[in-house]
């Protein structure tokens, strides 16, 4: 092809509008479908400041619309799905969300014409939509929390209810170390991780079927893995990151999440 028909492509997809993208929320009255114009041009759309943002690892500034004005109607009893485009799915329960503790929670709106960088383990940015907080240690927000690339947001019922076969035998003493390490698990595992085949995250390998990696890996390299996956293999591409730190994932908490586990790996359901 003539090198001045290369230029006039160039030229013409240069020209082009770029899509808005579309991010699709379904309270349960039906879906309603918002795009990036629409919701850059909403009244209650700013510019704010991130510190220590969750995804890029440095301060950002974005412009966007605090959460909740978007999610009318919910109350703190619900649960909330946020599904991002690579199968990453976090389940964030409404309080959160609701709290009045001084975190913030907005969602985050990448102007097509001014893309944020690609994140640092990807070839991607964060966008289309990004949810990010301000103030995050007030309401206890963890990493897994910020869910970016996102595609939809959901009111579902609680993941006891939806995916039985993750929730411990209620005859267990409410104080156990294996209940207080399935709130862990369901907080932080569950968001990239099935488990007993259950679950809507797509990003991780199922966590007990056919075998619990409390069964294939000692102890203390488990723990590695989940505070630094690359100390068990080398996989600069791999998408999960660790828990390198105790505001990450406290001590007590992997060991809570370590022994539910391992009290899955007796009760295996086969999908």
């Amino acid at each position: 092809m003539p090198s001045r028909w290369i230029a006039c492509l160039v030229a013409l997809c240069l020209a082009l509008p770029v899509r808005a993208a579309e991010l699709k929320i379904d309270l349960g009255h039906g879906p309603t479908v918002l795009g990036t114009t629409r919701l850059l041009a909403r009244p209650d759309a700013r510019t704010i400041v991130v510190p220590n943002d969750v995804a890029y690892g440095r301060t950002m500034r974005y412009h966007a619309v605090p959460l909740a004005d978007l999610l009318p109607g919910i109350a703190p009893g619900d649960h909330l799905q946020f599904a991002a485009s690579d199968g990453f799915t976090a389940e964030i329960p409404a309080s959160a969300i609701l709290n009045r503790l001084g975190a913030r929670a907005w969602l985050a709106v990448e102007e097509p014409v001014h893309p944020w960088p690609d994140l640092p383990h990807d070839s991607r940015s964060a966008g289309p939509f990004y949810l990010v907080w301000t103030h995050p240690a007030a309401a206890h927000i963890g990493s897994e929390q910020w869910p970016y690339q996102l595609a939809s947001i959901s009111r579902t019922g609680s993941a006891d209810a939806l995916f039985p076969a993750i929730v411990p035998t209620a005859t267990l003493p409410a104080d156990s170390r294996v209940r207080q390490g399935f709130k862990v698990f369901k907080r932080t595992c569950f968001a990239c991780h099935t488990l007993n085949g259950e679950g809507s995250a797509t990003l991780g390998p199922d966590l007990n079927i056919p075998y619990n990696p409390t069964e294939y890996l000692r102890p203390d390299l488990l723990r590695a893995f989940i505070r630094n996956p690359q100390s068990l293999h080398r996989w600069p591409t791999a998408k999960m990151h660790g828990f390198p730190t105790q505001q990450d994932l406290s001590d007590s908490d992997l060991d809570a999440v370590l022994a539910y586990l391992k009290y899955m790996a007796k009760h295996k359901v086969t999908p």
